[in-house]
């Protein structure tokens, strides 16, 4: 079933890796007029589906978390008077250790629905937590994951990121062995890009910081899988993984392609054919909800687009690509790439298993090349 991402760009400060749209901010007149455009746009786009019926909910960032209980209750309250809700919903919260103290979580599980918290730990090294911008340490990490435990959240999720400037693999595999200490169920793990338009991407720039070499970061990604392998965690897509039971249904849903609409400012939407992207700038969007008018750019997809977007979120997850699908929908760029896919299958690349194309582990060290030479030109 369709989900709803709601976006909450509103930050304390920026970290300096990240090239999300978001706006530092304390004023809460302005969270104030953004949140009331958040359930004035859902009630715009209540027809946007063709069902009523949702699976999830999820508010990203930002960070979410500078919400108050009260405005993510408000939200979940207008979704609510539209959509129904599958009994065995997942509603997410992304939050920053900082910001969920006891009190907040405790709250947060009496007077709403949401069931599952994200929490960006990114690190349990101080010194790259610091080398990150992040504005917690260590022990608030801990703290905060242990916060929600205690407060009654069995589905938790932490990300972490790896592949830092000198970061060596066994500094690496310290942050995972505290990670799985915890007794987190899922994990989201990431290899550090450094994008241009972001802090580190000035002092690469300047030549202060310099990228990984990929070597090292590929053994850290190899580290990485025979952790969680260890601690039986199933690797469904090239950067999660999940206890049983835990596999992230929101996120699973972009991968197999289900429809989904995205609420606030720079939040994407899908409906199977078309892609829609709302503005990025948060007063553009509050004028333009507020006049009834939803401030956005859409993308018709061809079916090339929608080829290559199998490919890339197919070959992502542990199900693999669904041949007879590809078959049926995309044989004319399937017949192009037939001798390419029999040569990776040969070079224990990718496997066939029950009609279905999937990577193997060899597949995944490589998995972005793959996917170039897959896609449709």
């Amino acid at each position: 079933m369709p989900g709803i991402y709601i976006h909450i760009p509103f930050c304390k400060s920026k970290c300096r890796y990240c090239n999300f749209f978001s706006r530092v901010t304390n004023n809460q007149q302005v969270i104030d007029n953004y949140v009331n455009s958040l359930i004035k746009e859902i009630q715009l786009q209540k027809n946007f589906l063709d069902t009523k019926k949702i699976d999830t909910v999820y508010f990203g960032g930002g960070t979410p978390t500078l919400l108050n209980i009260k405005q993510i209750s408000q939200i979940l309250t207008s979704i609510f008077q539209i959509f129904e809700l599958n009994p065995n919903y997942e509603i997410t919260l992304e939050s920053n250790p900082e910001n969920i103290t006891k009190d907040y979580l405790a709250d947060l599980k009496k007077f709403t629905t949401v069931n599952r918290i994200s929490i960006g730990i990114q690190s349990f090294s101080d010194d790259n937590l610091k080398f990150l911008g992040r504005n917690h340490n260590s022990k608030t990490a801990i703290e905060a994951v242990k916060n929600a435990q205690n407060c009654g959240y069995e589905n938790i999720t932490g990300d972490l990121i790896f592949g830092l400037p000198e970061q060596s693999t066994e500094q690496w595999r310290k942050d995972l062995n505290t990670f799985f200490d915890l007794q987190i169920p899922h994990l989201s793990a990431y290899s550090l890009t450094i994008e241009e338009n972001t802090v580190l991407g000035l002092w690469k720039k300047k030549k202060r910081i310099k990228e990984i070499d990929d070597e090292i970061s590929l053994k850290m990604y190899e580290t990485l899988i025979n952790t969680a392998e260890k601690n039986n965690f199933l690797h469904y897509e090239i950067s999660n993984f999940a206890k049983e039971g835990f596999i992230a249904k929101h996120n699973f849903s972009y991968w197999t392609g289900e429809k989904y609409i995205g609420i606030g400012a720079s939040a994407h939407s899908f409906n199977g054919d078309e892609r829609f992207w709302n503005i990025a700038n948060i007063d553009e969007y509050i004028n333009g909800v507020q006049k009834g008018i939803i401030p956005a750019e859409k993308e018709i997809l061809t079916k090339k687009d929608k080829y290559n977007e199998f490919i890339l979120t197919g070959l992502r997850t542990y199900l693999g690509i669904n041949t007879t699908k590809l078959i049926d929908e995309y044989n004319e760029y399937f017949l192009k790439k037939n001798k390419l896919i029999k040569k990776y299958i040969d070079n224990e690349i990718l496997e066939y298993f029950q009609n279905f194309l999937i990577l193997t582990r060899k597949g995944k060290y490589i998995s972005d090349s793959i996917f170039v030479e897959l896609f449709a030109e």
